[in-house]
C-alpha cells in the first residue's frame, strides 16, 4: 500500500468583492467557459470575509472603492483572519496610482490590476496565483498528515527506521534509466533518504539527501522534505530547474522551524532528448559520474556540489551546474557514510582514495556490483560490519 497521502485537488475558485454589478457581470462573462474555474460574486463588503470562509477560494479579487468599508481595510482584514491570510488576493482600481498600489502591496495584496483588463491577462494571473496558492495548500496538507502519521510511530523507533525504509524507491530494472542502490542504516535511527521519479516524459529528477544528527527527529525531517520533493509541493518551484528546488527547500525547512535540524542535498534532473544533466547540491557529498563512450573508456567525473546546507539562512540562491552523458554513463550519488570511516587504526580514510576506488574500472560486466565492493572495502578498513552513520548509494545507468 501506498504510504503517500491523498492531496485534495482543488478547483480554481475566484471570488470576486466588487459593489457594482456590472463589474461583477463582466467578469463572470470573462470567466465563463472555463471550465477550471469557479467564479463567485460578493456585492456587499462587509460581507466579504464570511463569503470567503464559506466558499474558500483560492484568488480573491477585491475593488478598492467601496460603500459601508475602504478597500484597503477590507484587504488588511482579510490579512489578519486566519482563513484568509495567505490566499492570494488582486485588488481592482480604476486607475494607476503608484502610492495606492504601493499602500495596497504593504497591506498584503498580492497584485495590482487596473480595471477591466483584458480578459487573457486576468486568465492567466487567477490561474498563476491560484496554482501557488493551490500548492502551500497541498504542501500544508501532505505536511499535516505526515505528521499525523509519523506521531503513530515515534513510540517505537525501531517502526520509524521501517517506516522511512519502505519510502524508498522500487529498483528500475528496464527502461531507458536503470537503478539500483544500496542503504545501510547505522544503530540509530538516522535521516538519509533518496528517490527518484520522471517529472514529466522528457524530465528525470534524482535527489538524495542526509539530516543532520540522528534519531527520531531525523528521520520525521527526512521524510518531510522528502514528501516535498516526491509530492512535488513546494510552492512556485518548477522541478526541472535544480537550484530552485533547493531554494524553495531551504526557505521551507529552515532549522529554527525543525529543533535545530538541518539537512544536506544533492539533486539532479535528466534530459533526455539532450542527455543532459543539470545538477545542484546544498552542502552534501558531490555526485561522481562515470563517462565515457564506452565502458572501458569512461572515466570518473565530479559532478560537485557547491552550495550551503538547507535550514541555515532564508533567501539563499543555488548555483546549478550541467554535464552531457556521453555512450555509457554511470551517476552515483551517495551519503558521507559512504567514505567518511575511521579505520580500524583510528585514522579517516581519505577522500582521494574514495574516489580512486570508485573511478577504477572495470565499470561494465562485473559479476560483483561496484556498491558492493566498496560497502566490503568500507567493513575491512572498519574492522567491523557496524557502520556509524547511515551509508546511502545510489547508482543510475543512463
Amino acid at each position: 500500500m501506498s504510504t503517500e497521502p491523498l492531496l485534495t485537488q482543488h478547483k480554481v475558485t475566484v471570488l470576486l468583492i466588487d459593489d457594482q454589478p456590472m463589474i461583477g457581470e463582466a467578469v463572470r462573462r470573462m470567466l465563463a467557459g472555463e471550465p477550471d474555474i469557479a467564479f463567485n460574486y460578493c456585492r456587499d463588503a462587509t460581507k466579504a470575509l464570511a463569503e470567503a470562509a464559506r466558499i474558500k477560494p483560492t484568488v480573491i479579487l477585491q475593488d478598492l472603492v467601496m460603500p459601508d468599508i475602504d478597500g484597503l481595510t477590507l484587504v488588511k482584514n482579510f490579512r489578519v483572519n486566519e482563513a484568509t491570510k495567505e490566499t492570494p488576493m488582486i485588488v481592482l482600481s480604476t486607475k494607476e496610482d503608484p502610492a495606492v498600489k504601493a499602500e495596497a502591496f504593504a497591506l498584503g495584496a498580492n497584485d495590482y490590476i487596473v480595471k477591466l483588463p483584458d480578459r487573457l491577462e486576468l486568465l492567466a494571473r487567477i490561474r498563476y496565483h491560484s496554482k501557488g496558492y493551490i500548492a502551500l495548500l497541498q504542501r500544508n496538507e501532505a505536511y499535516q498528515a505526515l505528521m499525523a502519521s509519523q506521531k503513530r510511530l515515534a513510540s517505537e523507533v525501531k517502526q520509524a527506521a521501517n517506516y522511512v525504509q519502505s519510502l524508498l524507491p522500487d529498483k528500475l530494472k528496464k527502461g531507458h534509466i536503470k537503478t539500483d542502490w544500496r542503504f545501510v542504516p547505522s544503530a540509530e535511527l538516522g535521516g538519509d533518504s533518496f528517490g527518484y521519479h520522471w517529472l514529466d516524459d522528457d524530465h528525470f529528477a534524482f535527489y538524495l539527501l542526509d539530516v543532520s544528527g540522528h534519531g527520531v527527529g531525523a528521520a520525521l525531517l527526512s521524510v518531510s522534505a522528502m514528501n516535498a520533493l516526491r509530492s512535488q509541493a513546494l510552492p512556485n518551484t518548477d522541478f526541472r530547474q535544480p537550484g530552485q528546488v533547493l531554494f524553495a527547500l531551504n526557505n521551507a525547512f529552515q532549522m529554527d522551524q525543525q529543533n535545530g535540524l538541518y539537512f544536506t542535498i544533492w539533486y539532479g534532473v535528466y534530459h533526455k532528448p539532450t542527455r543532459r544533466v543539470d545538477y545542484s547540491g546544498g552542502g552534501h557529498p558531490p555526485a561522481l559520474l562515470i563517462n565515457g563512450p564506452t565502458a572501458e573508456q569512461a572515466t570518473l567525473q565530479i559532478l560537485d556540489s557547491k552550495g550551503p546546507m538547507i535550514g541555515a539562512v532564508t533567501e539563499l540562491e543555488y548555483e546549478s551546474g550541467s554535464t552531457t552523458l556521453d555512450s555509457f554513463a554511470k551517476i552515483y550519488i551517495l551519503s558521507d557514510g559512504a567514505y567518511e570511516i575511521e579505520k580500524a587504526d583510528k585514522t579517516m580514510w581519505p577522500f582521494s582514495e574514495f574516489l580512486a576506488f570508485m573511478g577504477q574500472g572495470p565499470h561494465h560486466g562485473t559479476e560483483t556490483s561496484k556498491m558492493d565492493l566498496l560497502i566490503a572495502h568500507d567493513r575491512e578498513l572498519m574492522g567491523t560490519d557496524d557502520f556509524a552513520d547511515d551509508l546511502s548509494l545510489v547508482e543510475l545507468i543512463f
